[in-house]
Order: C-alpha cells, then sequence, then structure tokens
C-alpha cells in the first residue's frame, strides 16, 4: 500500500471516512478530450490509479469493499496543487495559486480549529486578492510563478507534480524543469555544466558543475507504471547533495564563481529578466507617478529605482533607461514619437510588476502602452576588475569612464549585432549589462568567451549573484524587502525624488514617515564566515 492515512469525519458518529494517499500522478483522467461545453462539467476519476490505492485500504477496512466512494479531492497541503489540472485552474493570474494552496491546506487539515484557520485565511486571500491584487504570497512562498507565457508544470522535472519531502514548500529539488520559458543559450550552458533553478515559469542558470554535463531527461514517474526508472541521473544527484543541513559539497565551486567575479571577470547569464517598454502620450506623465526616482534624465541614462504601493511600501526596485523617440528598432527599441522608457526587472517578479504598472495605469487614466519584450531579448551580465578588458574587445564603443559612465546605456555593435550595453552591476563590481535580440545572444556569448578566455572568464549562476549581492548590502525584492517595507525603512531612500515638488505614488506616507521618524529599517551585518551552519542554526 502506498504511503497515505484514514481518519474519520463528519457528525459526531464518525459517519465520514476520508482516505489520503500520496501518488506520483494525478488520480483525474485529463487526457481525454475536452468539449465545448465542458464548463459546467467535472474530469472522469482515472480508475486505474485509483484502484492500486484503494485495494490496500479495503485490506485495513474490509467494509471498504461494499461502501460507496462519496467524490474526490485531487490536491496536497505540501506544496502548491499538482499536475495538469491544477495548471488549467492557475492558467489566469498567478496570484491565485497562493489561495489555491491555501484551499488545498484547509481541505487536508486534520481538526476543526485548523480547518477554520485555514478556511479563514482563504478568504482573506480572496478579499485581498480582489482588492488589491499582487500582494499574494509577496514576502513568503514565492506565490507568483509562472506568469504569461509558461508553458508545462510549475516546479516539477515533467509533465505531472512530485510532492517532494512532506511539509517542503518550495523544495530546493525544484530546480530546471521541463516545459519552462527557456533562456537563449540554454543549451549551451548545459553542455558547460549549468544545473539551472526555475523561477517564474523560466529556467535560469543556478551554478555550473565543474565535472560536465548534467542535462535533464524524460521524468521517470518515480518507475511507476511500466515506466522505467532513470539510472545515473547526474542532475537528480547534484539536486540531492542539496538537502543537507551544511553546505553542499559544490559549495566550493559557488564560491570560486564569486571569486572570478570579485578579481577577475564573469559571465551571468540574466536572460530571464522581464523587459518592458512603457509609451504614449501620457508616458512622463505614467513615469513621475509610477517611480520614486526622477527617471526623465536625458536620453542614454538608465535610474535605479523603485515602486510603491498607495501606502508607501516598495512593490518594486528596478531600473529605468530613458531612450530616444523615433523609428521601431525592435526588440531594441519601440516607435515612438514621445517619451520612451525601457524597464529591465528581475525576472522572478515580472508578472507582479506588470500587474502593479498596468493596474496604476488604469487607475490614474493614463494614455500609455505597456509592451512585454522579455521573450524577444537574452541579457547577459559580464562583471568583475577585467570586464572593461574583456568588451572592448567585442563592443565598437569606447569604454572608458569618460565615454560610457555608470548608468549610462547606449546601442552599440558586438560581433556583427546590435545589442544595449548598459553600465550597470547587480554585484558591486565594474561591468556591462548586453540586452540582446534573441537570434543575436549565441553569437555576442561566444565573442565574449573568446575575447575573455586570456583573463579567465568563467560562466557563473544566480548562486553566485545571490551571494555577492548580499554583501554587497542590495536588497531582494520579497525576501528583505516586501511591500509592507518603505523606502526609508529599507535603505533606499536615495532612491526618492522627495527633494523635488513631483507628486507620485505613496510620497504622502514617507513624507509623514520622515517627519515622524522610524520606528524600524532594515541593516545589513557581516558574519564570520568560519562559523559552520549547525552554530546558526
Amino acid at each position: 500500500m502506498a504511503i497515505g492515512n484514514e481518519r474519520q469525519e463528519g457528525d459526531a458518529d464518525g459517519s465520514k471516512l476520508k482516505l489520503g494517499q500520496r501518488t506520483e500522478r494525478d488520480l483525474t483522467d485529463v487526457e481525454s478530450p475536452v468539449s465545448d461545453n465542458f464548463a459546467f462539467s467535472l474530469f472522469d476519476l482515472d480508475w486505474d490509479i485509483f484502484t492500486q490505492h484503494i485495494e490496500g485500504a479495503i485490506n485495513r477496512v474490509p467494509a471498504l469493499e461494499q461502501t460507496g466512494i462519496k467524490g474526490l479531492q485531487d490536491s496536497t497541503a505540501h506544496g502548491a496543487l499538482r499536475g495538469p489540472l491544477a495548471e488549467r485552474a492557475r492558467s489566469g493570474s498567478p496570484e491565485i495559486q497562493e489561495l489555491l494552496e491555501n484551499l488545498a491546506t484547509m481541505e487536508s487539515m486534520e481538526g476543526r480549529a485548523l480547518k477554520e484557520t485555514t478556511e479563514n485565511l482563504a478568504k482573506q486571500d480572496l478579499q485581498e486578492l480582489l482588492e488589491n491584487p499582487g500582494h499574494i504570497g509577496a514576502a513568503g512562498k514565492e506565490g507568483k510563478q509562472g506568469g504569461k507565457g509558461s508553458k508545462g508544470t510549475i516546479g516539477t522535472q515533467g509533465p505531472v507534480g512530485k510532492t517532494g519531502p512532506v511539509g517542503a514548500q518550495g523544495h530546493p529539488g525544484r530546480s530546471g524543469p521541463e516545459g519552462l520559458r527557456g533562456i537563449p543559450g540554454s543549451a549551451v550552458l548545459t553542455e558547460q555544466g549549468c544545473v539551472f533553478q526555475e523561477r517564474h515559469g523560466w529556467e535560469r542558470p543556478g551554478w555550473f558543475n565543474k565535472d560536465g554535463a548534467a542535462p535533464l531527461i524524460d521524468y521517470d514517474y518515480y518507475g511507476a507504471y511500466d515506466i522505467k526508472k532513470n539510472e545515473n541521473y547526474k542532475y537528480q544527484e547534484l539536486l540531492g547533495k542539496e538537502y543537507t543541513f551544511d553546505f553542499p559539497p559544490h559549495h566550493d565551486v559557488i564560491k570560486s564563481e564569486c571569486l572570478s567575479c570579485r578579481h577577475g571577470v564573469a559571465v551571468f547569464d540574466m536572460s530571464y529578466f522581464g523587459k518592458f517598454y512603457l509609451t504614449g502620450p501620457d508616458a512622463k506623465k505614467a513615469a513621475d507617478w509610477l517611480f520614486t526616482a526622477d527617471v526623465n534624465k536625458k536620453p542614454g541614462s538608465t535610474v535605479y529605482t523603485c515602486m510603491l504601493n498607495k501606502g508607501g511600501g516598495t512593490e518594486a526596485d528596478l531600473t529605468v533607461s530613458r531612450l530616444e523617440a523615433g523609428a521601431a528598432n525592435l526588440p531594441l527599441a519601440p516607435q515612438s514619437n514621445g517619451d520612451v522608457y525601457y524597464l529591465a526587472i528581475g525576472g522572478g517578479v515580472a508578472e507582479h510588476n506588470w500587474n502593479h504598472i498596468r493596474t496604476t495605469l488604469q487607475d490614474q487614466g493614463f494614455r500609455c502602452e505597456l509592451t512585454d519584450h522579455s521573450e524577444d531579448m537574452g541579457m547577459i551580465s559580464i562583471q568583475g576588475p577585467k570586464s572593461r578588458e574583456v568588451l572592448q574587445e567585442v563592443l565598437d564603443t569606447d569604454l572608458s569612464n569618460d565615454a560610457f559612465a555608470f548608468s549610462t546605456h547606449k546601442v552599440v555593435n558586438a560581433a556583427g549585432h546590435q545589442v544595449r550595453a548598459m553600465r550597470l552591476s547587480f554585484v558591486g563590481e565594474l561591468g556591462w549589462e548586453l540586452h540582446i535580440p534573441k537570434d543575436s545572444c549565441l553569437p555576442v556569448y561566444h565573442a565574449v568567451m573568446a575575447a575573455g578566455a586570456k583573463h579567465g572568464i568563467i560562466n557563473s549562476g544566480y548562486r553566485a549573484i545571490d551571494s555577492l549581492s548580499i554583501e554587497k548590502g542590495y536588497r531582494h525584492w520579497h525576501a528583505d524587502l516586501r511591500p509592507d517595507d518603505t523606502p526609508l525603512e529599507s535603505g533606499l531612500g536615495f532612491t526618492c525624488k522627495l527633494k523635488s515638488s513631483i507628486p507620485f505614488q505613496g510620497r504622502e506616507r514617507l513624507e509623514k514617515q520622515k517627519e515622524e521618524g522610524l520606528r524600524r529599517r532594515i541593516v545589513c551585518f557581516t558574519i564570520d564566515e568560519s562559523v559552520k551552519p549547525e552554530m546558526i542554526c
């Protein structure tokens, strides 16, 4: 009998018996054709899967053999709702996922008090979603996975769900699933040992295995249903080494990626970033209202800024670049006769930002157009003290401080391809981001790696980025920066145009907070890196 449980429910006489079973796939039959009139119908139960579990329950409780089945609930409280059926339920706004998780928890909790608690939580989620879209899960379990355009399953390694360790919400094993929006250089990075992560329905590099490629292979259903279980699955073995309270064996590999960036040069593929254009007659008015910083600098400027909610809480941090008006040069520039802004946003929160901007534009009545070119462009970031030497051989422009200042951008040629180069850094080192049309990503990447070979350039992933940015005290939205933290509390007051008279969303709260004084603020501590994890726990 598979792992499961049985418990009495219902009235005082315990007239109901609930059976719970762990399965490798959904119990509902979602493979059969769906008619156009399916809106008020239900999927049939897949009896072949159900039978193998009910037989074990009958062996334990013989009376079940003559007992009717009232209904089926196909969900789990240990993670998101699973499989294709859940994906259909999530196909709308991704914020719905958190609501679904709480509903699943409510149905599977033991004890009336806990059930009432989770029921109230689900109701609160629904009310909050209706009143203030985008806030559910913003600071917790990353409910916003699988945004617009994502396909396949979320957080699995195949076409069906995987519950993973009991009680683990957000497993390290949820890395590199099939069916994600892939980055342009995915196959090349895989060959070079990339171990991918999954964020928001995208794949992104996590770290690079020095022992060679560890590609994903077809899902094996744990060897069930006459499907041969995968053997010598290198990728799975690497993930398994993450399940430890100590540093994983590849901790030193990530350390070497960090040190290469600090002392030499490293390349980071950040193609999963959200890339939006804001245009239209009221684009300047919208930019003034949306962004805490004054982004209306001269074309060619790039500004780090925040976006706030009505209560002054931080909804996002991002970069906004002012572009020249002119003819379309997509995906590097849209056609516009007026103000044009290019927004580059962390991919894990791109959908949240998209919804926040669209809602604000609608509420304020701004005549603007927000367009998404996230899938039309890739993005690689070349960082480290030797980055200028490497890129000077690839780009056809002067990269000196006077010619290419920090927080500026320009369209240049890289190995014969047009790209938008930005002098920015998420890791606190000298470096540039290259925003590249999708079809040009691989040629540009190969040119960078060839030019950097003599400088010891290496591929690096987001595990290194996270470590490097933490060392610099940079804020990571949703982890240490949430919608209930103001920029003043977060050490981001420098992004706010409070010395100007320009109104922006949330300004009144910041002015009041500045007048009354802060009652809390985020600070960055450094600790002795030799302290073992068990001592911290």
